[in-house]
């Protein structure tokens, strides 16, 4: 499985419960970049080999505007879920599209639905 970074949108604990599934999960609060901007968590995630995971619709349009091919972005369009829902959507979204985020994806999910562009997105 992908190593990941999560937003500030999501739950510190849900990095944490990742973790203890053995998934190499860290949550932005935890390295000091709670208040960073997009591009600052894109290239973080980008420069360490992290997927990043986000509620944050503004990474994919920053993907599609630099043309970037990584880091690799997961869009949970989700809102409610607690630590524990997160976690157990992080961990099936990256399951079933673990090779196009080795290869660089752009992918949208919900409870019911994935979806999956190839980066760099046009």
């Amino acid at each position: 499985m992908s190593r990941l970074l999560l937003d500030q949108g999501l739950a510190p604990q849900a990095a944490a419960i990742l973790r203890q599934r053995g998934v190499d999960a860290v949550h932005v609060s935890a390295i000091g970049m709670e208040r960073a901007e997009d591009a600052q968590i894109l290239a973080r995630a980008r420069h360490g080999g992290r997927v990043c995971i986000t509620p944050d619709h503004d990474f994919h349009t920053h993907l599609a505007m630099t043309g970037d091919g990584r880091p690799s972005v997961v869009l949970l369009r989700v809102q409610g879920l607690d630590a524990q829902a997160q976690a157990d959507l992080i961990q099936l979204v990256c399951a079933e599209c673990e090779s196009a985020l080795e290869g660089g994806a752009a992918v949208s999910a919900d409870r019911n639905n994935i979806r999956v562009r190839r980066l760099p997105l046009r």
